[in-house]
């Protein structure tokens, strides 16, 4: 598939298919009042399993949802059911939030076919399409690790990047966050951003269904902010899961490739050696 999402017709014609896989990837911010486990329980599309961000994740560290080991990360998508050979259609309960980090997951680990719904359960329940509850249970597969590191960036590779004007920076926090103005959803992390960084708001990708902007409004919105989409890019944000739009919506332009750090501003700002700007 060329284009990174699908439509729910398309996946409305798909459903039963064994060769079609679909994950909820529903996530709250930990300053929200929300689980994303009970609303995939209270209602998900049919044959759904439920990919917790929050414990498919590296808990040897402090950071919040880093990537786990390859070794896990193949141990727990395979305990879902999830197959490599399999097209994955990822969404979320909230338009489109947090599916993209799990779109960007899979494919860091390797499964070749992984794409976004678009508009996710809320463009599916407004089009009248079924809706199940509980929890679904896939017979468990086999999976052996893979990683592509192409797709990640950690706070070593950043700190070069940005030394060596190798890559630009994007974040796609909001402005004020961004400029320093508003403070961060975690206190330890401090206001600002990395020197030479772009702001992308992530939203600004997104109508107000909950579905991505076209390639022309795309590539407008990308321009606009000042980054030239033949040189490489590396998408960043809070806590590495907003970031991950910014990537489909260079998947969308025809850049697959385009990693996230997934640290991100919780890693660098939560830092005392780490370099942060205030202001535009």
């Amino acid at each position: 598939m060329s284009d990174p999402l699908v439509s729910t017709a398309w996946l409305a014609e798909q459903l039963g298919d064994p060769g079609v896989q679909v994950v909820d990837a529903t996530w709250y911010m930990p300053t929200e009042d929300g689980s994303g486990r009970a609303d995939y329980i209270a209602g998900h599309i049919p044959g759904a399993v439920f990919f917790d961000i929050d414990a498919i994740a590296d808990h040897a560290t402090d950071l919040p949802h880093m990537l786990p080991t390859p070794e896990a990360f193949a141990a727990a998508t395979g305990a879902l059911g999830l197959r490599r050979e399999a097209t994955i259609v990822v969404y979320d309960g909230r338009k489109m939030f947090s599916a993209p980090r799990v779109w960007w997951a899979l494919r860091a680990m390797h499964f070749p076919k992984v794409v976004v719904l678009d508009g996710g359960l809320t463009a599916w329940r407004d089009e009248g399409r079924p809706i199940e509850t509980g929890e679904v249970a896939l017979a468990p597969s086999q999976l052996s690790p893979d990683f592509d590191a192409a797709l990640v960036r950690d706070i070593a590779s950043v700190r070069k990047h940005l030394a060596q004007g190798t890559a630009r920076l994007v974040d796609a926090r909001s402005a004020a966050r961004f400029r320093g103005e508003a403070p961060e959803p975690r206190p330890e992390v401090r206001s600002g951003h990395m020197p030479g960084a772009r702001n992308l708001p992530w939203n600004t990708l997104v109508d107000d269904g909950g579905k991505l902007r076209s390639a022309s409004e795309l590539r407008a919105a990308f321009n606009g902010a000042g980054l030239d989409l033949d040189a490489p890019i590396v998408a960043t944000c809070g806590s590495g899961v907003t970031a991950a739009v910014l990537a489909l919506g260079l998947a969308r332009l025809g850049r697959p490739d385009t990693p996230v750090y997934d640290g991100s501003w919780t890693e660098w700002g939560g830092r005392t050696d780490t370099d942060v700007v205030t202001g535009p």
